[in-house]
């Protein structure tokens, strides 16, 4: 329903209207204060690149960060990562990511982008908490947020939206009524923009998440996900359907897809009863990270990379590596 509701094919997001106006009204005076200097920003020692959304989820931002982070090592810059941990509850913050750390505590996300890239991640809803945290622990040289474009409280580099390149903006209205944080006007002030899918208009960098293949929970077996024989699928990211359909994009034709909440916690009875006997049950990264403790032998995700037009992603690779020369 919410999704019909903000690409406009519902009237109901009419109805929301007046709470988007006040919406936008108090995310434009708490911007503004930012601006005018009423409040001020902390400035990290090192440079901070922040890669957001303009709407509520589901975009391919994570990816993005992923891509971000290999870029920049592969060039010799150390880079951490810090993030608000959407998901996850620690005993206290800012809290500094191990081995040991698990989504319930630092959220999904981060977890996974800290086994992708071997990164330093440090979490706390205060992301300048996390900014220090990080600098304490680690020699970094650059950091990327993940999120945290409307957190104005710490000063940022360099800004980087991801858009989901067929959604768009839906209606074009700031949340409830519509899935904007901020308005698309937005994208004037920023330093790039990625769309993800889609058509890349003018000015953006054109992305395509590119499957590898899948792997085992279990075991880390890899195969090409069409071979996994009688697949169910399960998505808990903000858009799921974007996942479903990569998979038929692979030739995989799932006998029954699950859509679950974003950032939902999981537990084996939740994830079980999705799969009859007989049958593989193939899902995404994020799921993975939280059921890699209670898998069983069937059950298997298919990993996602970020690719970006080549010329376009290089000429904003070398405007970071600026930032730490």
């Amino acid at each position: 329903m919410i999704s019909r509701i903000w690409s406009g094919e519902s009237p109901l997001w009419l109805l929301l209207l007046p709470l988007s106006w006040l919406y936008g009204l108090v995310s434009g005076i708490i911007r503004l204060s930012w601006r005018l200097g009423l409040r001020k920003s902390w400035r990290a020692p090192v440079p901070v690149v922040v890669v957001g959304n303009l709407t509520a989820g589901g975009n391919g931002k994570t990816p993005v960060v992923v891509w971000l982070v290999e870029q920049l090592q592969q060039r010799g810059v150390r880079v951490g990562v810090v993030s608000r941990g959407y998901g996850g509850k620690a005993a206290q913050y800012p809290l500094l990511l191990t081995p040991e750390s698990t989504p319930a505590e630092a959220g999904d996300e981060p977890v996974l982008i800290y086994q992708r890239t071997g990164a330093p991640v440090a979490v706390s809803p205060a992301r300048v908490d996390a900014v220090k945290a990080l600098l304490a622990h680690e020699p970094v040289d650059l950091v990327v947020t993940d999120d945290g474009l409307q957190h104005y409280h710490l000063f940022r580099d360099k800004e980087i939206v991801v858009i989901d390149g067929v959604r768009r903006f839906g209606n074009g209205w700031w949340l409830p009524a519509g899935p904007m944080r901020e308005r698309a006007s937005r994208l004037k002030t920023v330093d790039a923009a990625i769309t993800n899918g889609g058509v890349a208009f003018p000015n953006e960098i054109a992305m395509q998440l590119q499957p590898g293949k899948a792997v085992n929970l279990r075991t880390g077996e890899r195969c090409d996900v069409r071979e996994l024989r009688h697949p169910v699928a399960m998505a808990g990211i903000g858009h799921p359907p974007r996942f479903f359909a990569t998979l038929a994009q692979c030739g995989v034709v799932a006998e029954n897809t699950f859509a679950l909440a974003d950032h939902q916690a999981l537990t084996h009875a939740d994830v079980g009863r999705l799969v009859k006997a007989g049958q593989t049950l193939i899902m995404t990264e994020k799921d993975a990270v939280k059921c890699r403790g209670f898998a069983e032998e069937n059950w298997w995700y298919l990993p996602v990379e970020a690719h970006l037009s080549e010329i376009q992603a290089e000429k904003l690779l070398q405007e970071l590596l600026i930032l730490v020369r």
